[in-house]
């Protein structure tokens, strides 16, 4: 799951994206207001972490233009202001939360948790196929109970293909959930990630189908 966090504050930013990734997000850093404004207008992200205090652009303004393009990715804004007119005016265009610098780690998870929840459209945390769970909450894959071990991208690969499970992934969705900026994203890789997750499932009846062509497909391998 790619995250695009925008925050002028470098070593706030480094902090920050390293939390996320910890918790196995794809994360994308900008400290620019321009920056932000165009990977928003030629990536899809699941979630952004918006600073309005941006230098070039202002977080507001990158805020309008996201929505004026019609997109209802959900937006964390960031602000050091803890007045009411700061957080009235985010939302107003568009923000759907806000936190107040400087940054509680737990609540911030938790804000991006909520905001991921409701941009899949309900609360339910977990999702199955089989044996095979993902709690959404704690960020944890289990099999029949057990947890299985993953690394953050083996993580990106099969949290991808689980949320679309039983239709087909194209390899640049992947792709898009595995690799950040500052990634080499060799088409390669994506195959060799593939193949771990496919060797760590090997046993539990559930597969990944390779649609040539086309992509993959996570389905119970007892399925018609």
């Amino acid at each position: 799951m790619r995250i695009l966090l925008a925050e002028d504050d470098r070593e706030l930013a480094a902090w920050m994206a390293r939390l996320l990734r910890q918790d196995r997000y794809v994360v994308d850093c900008v400290h620019r207001g321009d920056e932000a404004d165009a990977a928003l207008a030629s990536q899809d992200y699941a979630l952004v972490i918006l600073d309005l205090g941006l230098p070039h652009l202002d977080g507001v303004e990158v805020l309008r233009r996201l929505r004026a393009r019609g997109s209802t990715v959900p937006v964390i804004v960031l602000t050091a202001n803890d007045a009411v007119s700061s957080r009235v005016r985010g939302l107003d265009n568009g923000a759907d939360d806000y936190l107040v610098k400087p940054v509680d780690p737990e609540e911030l998870e938790a804000r991006i948790r909520a905001q991921l929840r409701r941009g899949r459209g309900g609360f339910e945390s977990k999702t199955a196929l089989g044996p095979l769970v993902f709690d959404s909450r704690a960020r944890e894959f289990s099999i029949s109970g057990e947890a299985l071990t993953l690394t953050r991208r083996e993580h990106a690969v099969l949290e991808t293909l689980i949320r679309r499970a039983g239709r087909p992934v194209p390899k640049n969705a992947l792709a898009e959930n595995m690799f950040g900026f500052d990634d080499e994203a060799n088409p390669n890789a994506i195959e060799i990630y593939v193949h771990r997750v496919r060797r760590k499932l090997e046993g539990t009846g559930i597969g990944i189908a390779t649609l040539r062509g086309i992509g993959y497909v996570l389905r119970k391998l007892n399925a018609d």
